[in-house]
């Protein structure tokens, strides 16, 4: 088991709804984390094909536009199959740079040929798609995009660098969630998000505090000019504020305590050293799943 180890979190935007742009973009973007001696890559929350910030697709209450229905068509054009041909690709980038990589995706529903998730995967160095997780409640309008996820993919993987879970932006405010990892053991949580609030940051260090584990949190930098024209023809941007989302990708230790970030205001790739040391002694005075569960009064199970 490696004990320190390098790891990176990438602020970037996709190329938008191209799904084949942003695969050679995020190809470079790895290779760029792995020249950092990077053995843990994570992307944002989405990232393939995009997270669709701003646009309505069409929806009030009661009623939807043909151009939003289309609109829709194309996300779904752009997203991907797990697994598949594009999710063997990047796991054939992980192997390239000898990397684990945890990376958002927009992740096709399969035999109904229609409903997509919001979807964090994980790849080992040698290229294997180690495990998913779908996000259990897309959080408002997000609803109309996105189906439910479920209890069979509250995932922790157990690798060479620690046991490595996480849940996606705001299934990280849902505490049973939270609960769900704990009780795994999670070492490492990944909270790939769209959230650039300040709150987000001193949600991500309760994360580090209740968990005695570090946490990493990825964002995407995007601007009104990235989304393609034919986007802008069916889906109207013109309320949305020339930045999108400022970023706010951070990485906090076991007590707390951010050692890198938070980045706002361009695309960058963050590093720090990750110590599992420091896992094992934050968990001296607290832990959730140890010594402060009070088993004797509280129970919990995942179905």
């Amino acid at each position: 088991m490696t004990k320190k180890y390098v790891a990176a979190v990438v602020q970037s935007a996709p190329v938008l709804f191209d799904l084949q742009a942003t695969l050679k973009k995020t190809s470079l973007l790895i290779e760029e984390a792995a020249d950092q001696k990077s053995s843990l890559v994570l992307f944002p929350e989405a990232y393939i094909p995009c997270y669709p910030r701003g646009l309505s697709f069409g929806t009030v209450v009661g009623s939807r536009t043909g151009n939003g229905r289309k609109l829709w068509r194309l996300y779904w054009e752009n997203s991907i199959d797990v697994p598949g041909k594009e999710c063997n690709e990047l796991g054939k980038m992980a192997k390239k740079h000898k990397c684990h990589l945890v990376i958002g995706v927009t992740e096709k529903g399969g035999g109904s040929n229609g409903s997509l998730f919001c979807t964090m995967l994980y790849f080992g160095p040698n290229g294997k798609l180690l495990g998913k997780h779908q996000k259990l409640k897309p959080t408002a309008a997000e609803r109309v995009i996105w189906a439910e996820g479920d209890g069979s993919t509250l995932t922790v993987v157990d690798t060479e660098l620690g046991k490595l879970g996480g849940l996606i932006c705001w299934e990280n405010y849902m505490p049973l969630a939270r609960m769900a990892m704990y009780q795994q053991g999670v070492e490492i949580y990944l909270a790939p998000t769209a959230d650039q609030r300040d709150s987000w940051q001193a949600s991500m260090k309760h994360i580090a505090c209740e968990g005695r584990c570090y946490v990493l949190s990825a964002n995407q930098y995007v601007t009104k000019e990235m989304y393609p024209y034919k986007v802008r023809d069916m889906d109207s941007l013109d309320d949305q504020p020339d930045v999108m989302c400022v970023g706010g990708s951070v990485i906090v230790d076991p007590m707390g305590n951010t050692i890198a970030g938070p980045l706002y205001g361009s695309e960058g790739i963050l590093t720090a050293e990750i110590n599992r040391a420091k896992v094992v002694e934050s968990k001296m005075d607290f832990d959730v799943c140890g010594h402060y569960a009070r088993n004797d009064v509280f129970d919990f199970k995942v179905k």
